[in-house]
């Protein structure tokens, strides 16, 4: 794996990461507007994050998410779980 895939990688599972613990901590917190806007920053990092990666190594996963006429794309690349860095 490139040094730069898995960078990329790294960056979305971190801010992935932020937005749930965030999501958690705003189901018991819901008027903490500091949280909310934390969550929203990381929110829209997440998501740059996730488009920048599927842009450059292709979609992360099978269905939902990619606007794509041709869906079945993912099959073409390894699985994250399938390249060194996971083993």
């Amino acid at each position: 794996m490139r040094s730069n895939r898995k960078e990329l990688l790294n960056t979305l599972l971190e801010y992935q990461f932020a937005c749930i613990e965030l999501n958690l901590y705003l189901d018991n917190n819901p008027d903490d507007e500091q949280a909310l806007r934390s969550y929203n920053t990381y929110s829209c990092k997440f998501m740059q994050a996730k488009r920048d990666y599927e842009d450059e190594y292709g979609p992360l996963t099978n269905f939902g998410y990619v606007p794509d006429s041709y869906s079945w794309q993912w099959v073409c690349n390894p699985w994250p779980w399938d390249n060194e860095f996971y083993r």
